[in-house]
């Protein structure tokens, strides 16, 4: 490995990043402590922030040393669309009457559920919603799990290691739950046109492994919490009315044209500016939309791709290196400090990979999804929705591993070992 000086400043730039994630508290504790530039630190405490901040950095070095055209050349060679789908799909799918609809159902499945206190919530939220991310899309399913999380079981006074519980589950149910289908996880999208995998090859080699690991966990978390679960009293349904049933059908029907045309970011666009419009429109049925939050999920992502970019040099050769059972825990680990998605793209360029290489490295990639706010895309999405929920207002990188570990081990066991 060679790298070119903009390569070696772009993986030393990935690895403050990186650092800066597990950081956050500092910089919230300089903000206190150092009130004269107490919005720079709190900007810096952000952990939507970090990739997009050094993103920047790496930019600015490269149009210092390479020049103006070869930095533009870089971020026009870049794609954008992930980042953006991402940011369309939290809003519609947060909007107050896919919401209500998403809550009615739940309630429904729930009172199918003969399990005392918010047991049934819990189960419910944490298995069936990150599977029916196999047909909205993990993006979508992440953002109704999380806004379903917050205005339910997170209201209800939890503690905080059940706080922490509830993400590590869910991170990992959301990353494994989509592999059911072969567009709905973004990690699986990198290599399912390029190696031929269709909806029966998904459902035979991935779906059901995966369907068992995500009701393995869950009902995991719901047995190891049952004491506080149980004492804890779900809220009654909401006094507020349903919005007429056509301008749910509207939203349905923008959610659904949304995630038909996720890999267009022009019409996806178009689609989520006539939502809005719509929204506006039709306010007294509305509540505002999560603009802010999705901004800095896409600007979070945005940063991971530029950065990413610049770390293949010593990424590819590392998977390559690996037999096809080393890959599959090689990937796992990989995950956790990039995009599962790139793992499996850089993947899909291999030519002559054997179909047990193939699988072992895309199963890697799921299963380490969960571990880290960087390891998949929709983790950014769920975290600014609950961080405000938690008692230091943002997520804590360590906590976040340490509660994913035990759901990613069952995950490893159901798609390695069945």
């Amino acid at each position: 490995m060679h790298p070119t000086l903009i390569q070696a400043i772009g993986a030393a730039l990935f690895c403050i990043a990186l650092v800066h994630t597990f950081s956050t508290k500092f910089f919230e504790h300089l903000a206190h402590t150092r009130p004269a530039h107490a919005g720079l630190w709190h900007f810096l405490a952000e952990v939507e922030v970090v990739f997009g901040f050094w993103a920047m950095v790496l930019m600015v070095c490269m149009f210092a040393i390479d020049g103006k055209e070869e930095a533009i050349r870089y971020l026009d060679g870049r794609n954008f669309t992930e980042p953006l789908f991402v940011f369309a799909i939290m809003v519609t799918a947060a909007s107050k009457p896919i919401l209500q609809l998403a809550s009615l159902l739940t309630r429904f499945l729930t009172r199918l559920v003969p399990l005392p206190g918010a047991m049934g919530q819990a189960l419910v939220i944490l298995a069936f919603v990150p599977l029916l991310g196999s047909f909205i899309t993990e993006p979508a399913a992440m953002t109704l799990a999380a806004l379903l999380l917050r205005d339910g079981l997170f209201k209800l006074g939890i503690s905080e290691k059940l706080k922490y519980g509830v993400l590590g589950v869910l991170f990992v149910n959301v990353s494994i739950g989509g592999t059911l289908t072969p567009y709905a996880a973004p990690p699986v999208l990198m290599v399912a046109g390029a190696w031929g995998w269709d909806l029966g090859f998904m459902l035979s080699n991935f779906g059901w492994k995966a369907a068992l690991a995500v009701g393995l966990n869950s009902l995991g978390l719901v047995v190891l919490f049952a004491r506080e679960f149980i004492r804890l009293r779900p809220a009654a349904s909401s006094p507020e009315p349903m919005p007429p049933l056509a301008v749910t059908l509207i939203h349905l029907g923008f959610l659904v044209g949304i995630v038909a045309f996720a890999h267009h970011a022009v019409v996806f666009l178009a689609l989520l500016l006539f939502f809005l419009g719509f929204m506006n429109a039709y306010g007294r049925h509305q509540s505002p939309p999560i603009l802010r939050e999705g901004l800095m999920v896409a600007f979070f992502l945005a940063g991971l791709v530029v950065l990413g970019g610049q770390q293949r040099w010593w990424l590819e050769p590392a998977l390559l290196s690996m037999s096809s059972d080393a890959v599959y825990y090689g990937a796992t680990a990989l995950t956790a400090i990039t995009d599962n998605a790139a793992l499996t793209y850089l993947g899909s360029l291999v030519p002559g990979l054997s179909p047990d290489f193939k699988y072992a490295l895309v199963a890697g990639a799921v299963t380490g999804g969960g571990l880290t706010l960087i390891a998949n895309a929709p983790n950014p999405a769920g975290a600014a929705i609950l961080k405000g929920e938690l008692r230091t207002q943002s997520v804590s990188a360590l906590a976040l591993f340490l509660s994913a570990a035990g759901p990613t081990v069952v995950a490893m066991a159901c798609l390695k070992l069945l």
